[in-house]
């Protein structure tokens, strides 16, 4: 390789290393504000999207942060009514385009609510599911024993033409004292 397509190519890595410093700095500066955001939490954010290939653009962070914040399974509604006061130039549909990306793209799970209501979920990783009926609640359960039992059980029933790769178990109830937490023990 030649000196010069050598330097052209680091030039290349320099702008786009400069874009992405001019992105968080615009970022962390927005509406003149100071915003506290784990320097970790955005190297995580920038890292993910650039893996994907997805450019990182200030819409990108904002809702994929937004996103990693909270176990709730929101919805794009809940998220955009969370970025909209501090971001208001980010519109729902921004926030619906984004959050569909990421889906496309692997960074996030797309989970139906019990509702027909579609929810997000920063959580790729496999684990299952708690709907709570009467509080619209979408709870986080992980239990590697009872993922053993459905594999052994699956592994058993012999499936031809078919290659198991996730299980992912969804679990209905209804709370009993609304003014409870649910626990899992």
């Amino acid at each position: 390789m030649s000196a010069r397509k050598k330097n052209q190519g680091n030039s290349s890595q320099n702008l786009e290393d400069i874009f992405l410093i001019i992105i968080i700095a615009t970022y962390i500066l927005s509406n003149n504000k100071y915003y506290h955001l784990d320097s970790s939490n955005l190297h995580n954010i920038t890292r993910a999207l650039s893996e994907k290939g997805l450019k990182v653009t200030h819409q990108r962070i904002v809702v994929l942060e937004a996103l990693m914040e909270t176990n709730r399974h929101p919805a794009a509604e809940d998220i955009y009514e969370k970025i909209n006061k501090k971001y208001p130039s980010i519109s729902l549909a921004t926030v619906y385009k984004t959050l569909e990306t990421f889906v496309e793209n692997d960074l996030i799970d797309l989970v139906s609510s019990p509702h027909g209501k579609m929810r997000y979920d920063a959580r790729t990783d496999n684990h299952n599911h708690i709907y709570v009926s009467n509080t619209n609640e979408i709870l986080d359960y992980e239990d590697e024993e009872l993922r053993n039992i459905l594999m052994d059980y699956l592994k058993r029933k012999k499936f031809e033409n078919l290659n198991i790769t996730d299980i992912k178990l969804h679990i209905r109830g209804e709370k009993i004292d609304l003014r409870k937490g649910i626990t899992i023990l």
